[in-house]
């Protein structure tokens, strides 16, 4: 019964990850992990304002949205995203406010 209520369980918590927006959990757990380490980039970088980044990532492809100060920072979070392992393919949604 414990093992049946256990696989249960487990069911419970992996079927959105299965059917969230049509990816594996490979897919799902992977996208995380890019996510996590474009921001930790963007907040590690003294010329970004990391706090001010939205990073999204869907099947290595991430998107960048929120304000930035000039067309370098948003140039320069965009290179950070493209170096970071695991990213296919950047886009910037940045709006510049000065």
């Amino acid at each position: 019964m414990k093992h049946r209520t256990a696989v249960l369980l487990a069911l419970v918590l992996l079927l959105p990850l299965l059917v969230a927006c049509g990816k594996t959990v490979g897919e799902t757990i992977d996208d995380a992990t890019i996510t996590t380490r474009v921001k930790t980039a963007l907040l590690n970088d003294p010329d970004v304002g990391g706090l001010r980044i939205d990073v999204d990532t869907s099947r290595g492809l991430v998107t960048l949205s929120g304000i930035v100060r000039s067309q370098a920072e948003e140039a320069r979070a965009v290179a950070l995203a493209r170096k970071t392992p695991g990213v296919v393919d950047v886009k910037s949604t940045l709006q510049v406010k000065q």
